[in-house]
């Protein structure tokens, strides 16, 4: 029976003991609700959850209506029924959890940042060889973004010349905002820029198709002390300089502490034709900039690129917003475990490949 006929996805190999994939997560916060809902939303069952303890895992499964608690990632990754696992915890776990995972022989969704070293994540993009192990740089499925790249991809926005881009958040404004990732034991040594700025500069390399090569960097901690941490040593805040392969400049400024600001990635690209501009609390427009004649595009698939439509998920006019996109994400990393290589990688060779992390 294959996947299509069930309304979902099979393992490549067919060794699944059902034909919908099954899928475990590992933590369970608030990127587990998100990995849970786009799990269902992309037919796979969700056969089970583990927390720091057991304790903790029978709760997520109650809280997230999971059928089975495990008592630890060794019991995920013995269970051969489970094809594919996401990983959702604090980020100096995320090597060493994702690294077992792929050892395990299972396919791996794993938070971002992948590693809190440059030697644990060229490690795992050797162990990835041979697996599907994605990473959720969920703002590339907006349709608007796609279209964005689109009009680079195409030559209709010209050469890049400069990049203007910032992603701000005000969640640790005050003294008293207190979180584990500002602890560099548990979120690594960097924080802000390693947590949404990896967000910014993924973007601006994905949607001008321009990679980044040179930068001169200015970091800054507010608060060295909050309510529960001390000594703290992580950035608030990030302002850095850019130039691109081609020989673009730009600017880039990443703050968790923005007054008034929630989740604003903002990206405006120029091109030697066009600017376009992406405000991802704004993700229904898409302004494209020209000496005349200026517009500003809705998310409507009937005037979209192929690659850009194909994530529309329903009418213009009905708002789609972060989890549809991660919906998206997580529907083309099914999709290649699957063995079926997702439209967007088919289209613009960007949402996830067969091995390693999805690629700009």
């Amino acid at each position: 029976m294959s996947g299509s006929e069930t309304g979902g996805l099979s393992r490549r190999d067919e060794s699944a003991a059902g034909a919908r994939l099954r899928v475990a997560i590992v933590g369970g916060g608030f990127m587990a609700e998100v990995h849970s809902r786009a799990a269902r939303a992309a037919r796979a069952e969700l056969a089970g959850i583990v927390s720091s303890s057991p304790e903790r895992s029978a709760a997520a499964a109650d809280r997230l209506g999971i059928g089975r608690a495990y008592g630890s990632l060794d019991e995920v990754l013995a269970d051969d029924t489970i094809d594919v696992v996401h990983v959702t915890t604090p980020n100096a776990l995320h090597a060493s959890q994702a690294a077992a995972v792929l050892a395990s022989g299972k396919d791996v969704v794993c938070e971002k940042p992948l590693a809190t070293t440059i030697a644990d994540a060229e490690a795992l993009v050797a162990a990835a060889a041979g697996r599907t192990a994605t990473v959720p740089f969920v703002y590339r499925f907006h349709p608007l973004v796609r279209e964005a790249r689109a009009r680079f991809a195409s030559g209709a926005a010209g050469q890049v010349l400069t990049v203007n881009a910032s992603y701000l958040q005000d969640w640790l404004l005050a003294s008293g905002d207190d979180n584990w990732r500002v602890d560099s034991e548990q979120g690594g040594r960097s924080r802000a820029f390693a947590d949404i700025g990896s967000h910014l500069v993924d973007l601006v390399e994905f949607v001008s198709g321009d990679r980044v090569a040179r930068l001169s960097a200015k970091k800054r901690t507010v608060f060295a002390e909050r309510s529960t941490h001390g000594g703290i040593t992580t950035e608030d805040a990030a302002a850095v300089v850019i130039e691109t392969e081609s020989g673009a400049i730009g600017t880039l400024l990443v703050s968790q502490v923005a007054p008034g600001r929630k989740n604003r990635l903002w990206l405006e690209i120029a091109g030697s034709a066009e600017s376009v501009a992406f405000d991802q609390e704004q993700p229904e427009t898409l302004w494209v900039g020209r000496r005349s004649g200026s517009l500003l595009i809705p998310r409507d698939a009937d005037q979209l690129s192929a690659d850009a439509a194909r994530l529309c998920v329903v009418p213009s006019g009905h708002p789609q917003g972060y989890q549809d996109a991660f919906n998206a994400f997580v529907a083309d990393s099914y999709a290649a475990v699957a063995g079926r290589p997702p439209t967007a990688c088919r289209a613009s060779r960007t949402a996830c490949a067969p091995s390693g992390s999805p690629t700009p």
